[in-house]
């Protein structure tokens, strides 16, 4: 055998035991054996090794050793490869800075949709939402599921991006990708972020008819989406569907969760306790479960002796969530100043949500100087919340302060301090096509395409209605002609010749829009 084909397999064999390490997660065994055979006298490197080598730099945070194989790629011209341009630019984007993984995107002359997608996920997992979509609609290549996946993923976390996230879901349908695992994944918690629970069905009908149900993960974010919208049967029985030997910490706490949520505290513990025979492990979200279970029913002996446990028997490390919750459960039994105690003693500083569990209970107890200390708390940690004053103003009220809360009313003003506008959203289905869109709207606004409709149907409901309560056949023609006109029928003529035969036929159609 030639020297050439030795070493040819002795680099063969070297990749794979790099990309052996690699993804096994053993970065540091990975980035020793790179240097090995950069310093042997192996045969270039090429292609194959240097994104390997560049993965475990971003992984091991080595910005240092990232940029010395680019400098070195550059020096064989290996920038232009797609595989390598993606893996650096991916190492800058983790290791180094949003803005120069950009710039080097900008300098590679060729980029495939490999490259586009790791441009877009770095801005992404970044928070940089608007510059991922705002490069998505510049893309010179056709977008593919990894592209629509990292989009998704990306809204799903925004407070304001669910909309946005479920049309880029029919977004995808509507080019031919097939939608996947990480897609499902990535949209189940925009749709429990909008309560909607038929997207939830929707998603999971999609996923069995696929042969993607099977999967335990999306079984227990399935079991926690269906818990949070209102369907515990659903979450029940996706539950039980997991095998006993896939049932991990994150199916276990989904359904503690789960029943947390609607207020069943006594299951979600007897759960828990399912859980420590199963041998399970619990975590800090499991513990958050079982506390806000405790949370919701006013146990707050249970909810000490729980986070005492969390501590000791499981060494897991309380976050100021779970003082949330155990400050919560304290409160709601009238247990105000142990719940300050708490406050006061915490490893960490108290959130919003600790001390607005504080105030809303002070309200319920009448206490007021506590209701004070929290309330001074929580401007400072929420400036611009109007139900923080409005709180306050109504705990002073309640005990006869009228000055002070008169007060608070003119500090919100003089802050400029304003009340979020209401808002929800409706459903409309299209039965013929089996696809449901989510419309948001708002109090006092009519900004939305379909409120005009929504306005004018219920007008129309409203004159039909007349119409029945009386004689239709006596009606004038001046009111029929109202109706057509706010239905936006402007050629007349026709339907006002034949007004009664079109009320005896369609009134109780439009009465039951």
């Amino acid at each position: 055998m030639g020297s050439y084909a030795s070493n040819y397999l002795r680099l063969l064999s070297y990749t794979k035991l790099l990309a052996s390490h690699v993804n096994q997660g053993r970065h540091h065994d990975a980035l020793s054996l790179f240097h090995h055979m950069h310093a042997s006298s192996a045969p270039a490197l090429d292609a194959f090794v240097f994104p390997l080598a560049l993965k475990s730099c971003a992984a091991a945070h080595r910005p240092n050793l990232g940029a010395a194989i680019h400098a070195h790629v550059t020096k064989f011209s290996l920038v232009s490869n797609p595989f390598v341009a993606c893996a650096l630019v991916d190492m800058y984007g983790k290791c180094v800075s949003v803005s120069s993984a950009r710039h080097l995107f900008d300098e590679i002359p060729h980029r495939n949709i490999v490259v586009w997608n790791a441009m877009i996920s770095i801005y992404t997992h970044s928070g940089r939402v608007a510059d991922a979509l705002g490069l998505f609609e510049v893309m010179d290549v056709e977008p593919n599921a990894s592209t629509f996946n990292a989009i998704i993923s990306g809204l799903s976390g925004l407070e304001d991006g669910s909309f946005k996230a479920l049309s880029f879901y029919r977004r995808m349908g509507e080019v031919g990708l097939k939608q996947n695992l990480i897609t499902l994944l990535a949209l189940l918690p925009a749709c429990v972020d909008l309560a909607a629970l038929t997207l939830i069905k929707e998603i999971h009908g999609y996923a069995i008819r696929n042969g993607i149900d099977p999967h335990p993960h999306l079984r227990s974010c399935l079991v926690e989406a269906y818990g949070r919208c209102g369907c515990i049967v659903n979450s029940q029985c996706v539950f039980q569907s997991i095998s006993m030997s896939e049932r991990d910490v994150v199916a276990w706490s989904s359904l503690i969760s789960a029943y947390a949520l609607h207020g069943d505290a006594r299951t979600a513990l007897e759960t828990f306790e399912q859980m420590e025979m199963a041998k399970v492990q619990p975590d800090g979200i499991t513990f958050l479960g079982v506390l806000k279970a405790c949370s919701h029913a006013g146990l707050a002996d249970e909810a000490l002796g729980y986070f005492g446990r969390m501590c000791k028997d499981y060494g897991v490390e309380a976050s100021s969530d779970h003082y949330s919750c155990v400050v919560d459960a304290l409160s709601r039994a009238g247990r105000l100043y142990e719940a300050y105690e708490i406050i006061q003693g915490m490893p960490v500083k108290a959130t919003a949500k600790t001390w607005g569990a504080l105030l809303g209970a002070c309200r319920t107890y009448g206490e007021v100087e506590l209701a004070e200390i929290a309330g001074r708390a929580l401007f400072e940690l929420e400036p611009d919340n109007a139900a923080n004053y409005v709180l306050l103003a109504r705990i002073y009220a309640s005990v006869g302060r009228h000055e002070e809360a008169q007060r608070m009313r003119r500090e919100m003003n003089e802050m400029g301090v304003k009340a979020a506008p209401g808002s929800s959203w409706m459903t409309n289905a299209m039965a013929k096509r089996g696809v449901y869109h989510l419309h948001p709207i708002r109090v006092m606004h009519n900004w939305h395409a379909m409120t005009a409709n929504c306005t004018k149907k219920a007008e129309i409901k409203r004159l039909l209605q007349k119409i029945a309560e009386g004689n239709y056949a006596t009606i004038g023609l001046t009111f029929v002609i109202k109706i057509f006109w706010i239905a936006g029928v402007w050629s007349f003529t026709s339907q006002i010749l034949g007004y009664k035969t079109w009320l005896k036929h369609d009134l109780a159609w439009y009465l039951a829009i």
